[in-house]
């Protein structure tokens, strides 16, 4: 089974429907609430290059670097990258300072690419820069002026910004800087956040990438298992809305998940939807999921059952 590729907007990479997050591969994901063991990781990563995914994203930070050592470990097993294969990161700030500074963004390249046993990656992310605020971000010496310099060094093809609050990436996108946009948790079924983001990143012409389309799992199983949305406790309209959306889906006979998938990679804005998956059988389900047929009237339901913006994250 295989996955629609497309253009990554202007950084002119090829790249799959879905793509690989490995936000979860460390030794333990109190975030997520798991451990992936290392072998399970390697495998994951592997059968996500035999398969029908052509793009993985890790960053610096995730699994305090074991996220990248994973992805390394898998590449250097199966000989070298596939043809085409497209291994995206991240720098981040200092794990102990919390320095964003431009030292530490090239110290953080060099972190990651040691670990992934790569001479480069064609397309780096600033990683959370709201923990520092736009103003410092774009400051002299600062991030942005280091990622855009690695760019001109030749260091990397194209560079994109990733982060939580939309309306703080948005400004990023409106600089005219970056040639990508990760978003998550924000263009969900049950959020709807990023709409605005989307629409900017569009039509600048960006590559456009939504993450965390399960919300952090609450539209991952039906029945519902969680109370927690991004993390945090959801709200009794959310709720509500998630539970009317599992027993819609589960009249239709479509999954939640699938209708949570597809909610993001049936938007022609969205190049690539990135999939947290941890396990091989994870990797085969979600290709699955992405090609169940889900008629017109079952998505009309579902926007319906969209809860009021003041439940949705708004930042």
């Amino acid at each position: 089974m295989s996955l629609p590729t497309t253009r990554l907007g202007r950084t002119g990479l090829t790249v799959s429907s879905l793509c690989v997050g490995t936000s979860a591969w460390g030794v333990t994901s109190p975030v997520h609430g798991l451990a992936v063991p290392e072998e399970v990781a390697v495998a994951t990563a592997r059968r996500a290059f035999d398969g029908a995914f052509t793009i993985l994203d890790t960053s610096n930070e995730y699994g305090d670097g074991e996220s990248e050592r994973r992805v390394g470990l898998a590449v250097r097993e199966a000989g070298g990258l596939p043809e085409g294969f497209v291994v995206q990161t991240k720098l981040d700030r200092d794990p102990v300072t919390g320095s964003f500074d431009g030292e530490r963004m090239r110290v953080s390249l060099a972190e990651s690419l040691d670990r992934l046993g790569l001479p480069r990656v064609p397309l780096l992310y600033l990683h959370d820069p709201e923990h520092i605020g736009f103003d410092a971000a774009m400051a002299a010496g600062g991030p942005v002026e280091t990622l855009r310099r690695m760019r001109d060094e030749g260091l990397v093809d194209s560079i994109g910004i990733s982060g939580g609050p939309a309306s703080m990436l948005r400004r990023f996108v409106e600089t005219g800087l970056f040639d990508a946009l990760i978003t998550h948790n924000r263009f969900t079924l049950v959020d709807r956040t990023a709409d605005r983001l989307l629409q900017t990143a569009h039509d600048a012409g960006l590559g456009v990438m939504n993450a965390a389309v399960f919300g952090g799992g609450i539209l991952a199983n039906w029945p519902r298992r969680s109370e927690r949305y991004h993390y945090g406790q959801a709200s009794p309209e959310l709720l509500a809305a998630v539970d009317a959306m599992g027993s819609a889906c589960e009249r239709a006979g479509v999954p939640l998940i699938a209708a949570a998938l597809q909610f993001s990679t049936r938007d022609p804005r969205i190049h690539s939807t990135i999939c947290g998956v941890v396990s091989p059988r994870q990797v085969d389900e979600a290709v699955q999921f992405a090609s169940i047929e889900i008629a017109d009237e079952l998505w009309s339901e579902l926007d319906a059952l969209c809860p009021p913006v003041e439940s949705w994250l708004n930042d």
